[in-house]
């Protein structure tokens, strides 16, 4: 059964960093995708970034420039999937609970990858805080 564990998050000025992991567990697929959400008190759920096989990324232009999304490409083979995103120049905007989800679709294929919806395998959460 997959499990999909986040860590990473924190309290952080204006300004500063932090680099967000997932691993997935019993996650080994030719064809997968891995997306980042965050959903802020009171607001929907939005997507940040995407990544997947074919070596697929994808950043939503709010974050585009500051946030970066990778893999651990030394899990291939071995059961589990690690993402990371380092998030740098964050702004209280950014303040929120950061999710990570998982599909064995490509990221290309079915319904947009940024929709909740399409995924069923989901982390707990890590919650970022950034002061102004």
């Amino acid at each position: 059964q997959v499990r999909v564990v986040e860590s990473g998050g924190g309290s952080v000025q204006s300004g500063g960093s932090l680099r967000l992991s997932c691993v997935a567990s019993a996650f080994d697929f030719p064809k997968y995708c891995m997306v980042w959400f965050r959903q802020a008190p009171g607001k929907e759920r939005e997507a940040v970034a995407a990544i997947g096989n074919e070596d697929y990324t994808r950043v939503v232009p709010k974050v585009n420039g500051r946030f970066t999304i990778s893999q651990d490409n030394a899990d291939q083979g071995n059961a589990k999937a690690t993402m990371y995103l380092q998030m740098n120049s964050l702004q209280p905007e950014d303040t929120a609970m950061y999710y990570c989800a998982a599909d064995t679709k490509a990221c290309y294929s079915g319904f947009f990858w940024g929709l909740p919806s399409r995924y069923s395998m989901w982390g707990q959460g890590t919650q970022v805080t950034v002061s102004s």
